[in-house]
């Protein structure tokens, strides 16, 4: 699969604007439509600029930890993979109970939850880390994998926006159905993300020896 169409589903699958949808609708029902946009083009920019700060920081700071490609590739294809279970039987959360009520408390929402954890979340991060090693360091395909990012959140920008007719159209039973396809694919990726991680690890080891 090329670079920019495997990177394009990997980021629109982990964010998964579809399956957002009902948890933007749950925390700006009280805003009216004017606010509701404004909260949706903060939320999308703050966490545009998270992912595109780890983008170009993780691998530095990936080596300054110590922590090798390899281990960061099988430790995210697991994290992704709890995240797909999640996502396949329609039990995916992104935030805690705790941050749950304090949201519902916050007059501005767009920066927390919503930017972060349920736009630019661990899985999120997790998977571009993953794709930002794929492009090791080229400016062009750092271009293509950022250019990437900002389709994503503009897709993530629309389905917040549109998001009481796109309710109306899926309903629940529909947003779950997307989900659970979404949550299929996504363990397919973090499948294949912990075995590439192993057998470089394994050709690592061999060559060690």
């Amino acid at each position: 699969m090329p670079f920019v169409a495997r990177a394009f589903l990997t980021l629109l699958v982990v964010i998964d604007p579809v399956g957002l949808m009902p948890i933007f609708m749950t925390l700006t029902g009280k805003y009216t439509p004017a606010q509701q946009d404004r909260i949706a083009q903060r939320a999308v920019i703050v966490a545009g600029g998270i992912l595109v700060v780890f983008a170009l920081i993780g691998n530095g700071l990936l080596r300054y930890l110590g922590i090798s490609i390899e281990a960061f590739q099988i430790a995210a294809g697991l994290l992704l993979l709890k995240i797909a279970v999640d996502m396949v039987f329609a039990q995916r959360e992104r935030e805690t109970a705790e941050e749950e009520q304090e949201a519902y408390l916050r007059d501005d929402i767009s920066v927390f939850p919503l930017a972060i954890p349920l736009i630019a979340g661990p899985g999120t991060l997790a998977s571009l880390l993953i794709l930002t090693t794929e492009v090791n360091g080229r400016s062009f395909g750092m271009v293509i994998l950022l250019s990437v990012v900002v389709v994503v959140l503009g897709i993530a920008y629309i389905v917040f926006r549109l998001s009481k007719r796109l309710a109306s159209a899926f309903g629940q039973t529909g947003i779950n159905v997307v989900t659970r396809v979404l949550g299929v694919l996504l363990s397919a990726l973090a499948v294949q993300y912990v075995l590439t991680g192993v057998m470089s690890a394994a050709q690592l080891l061999i060559k060690a020896t």
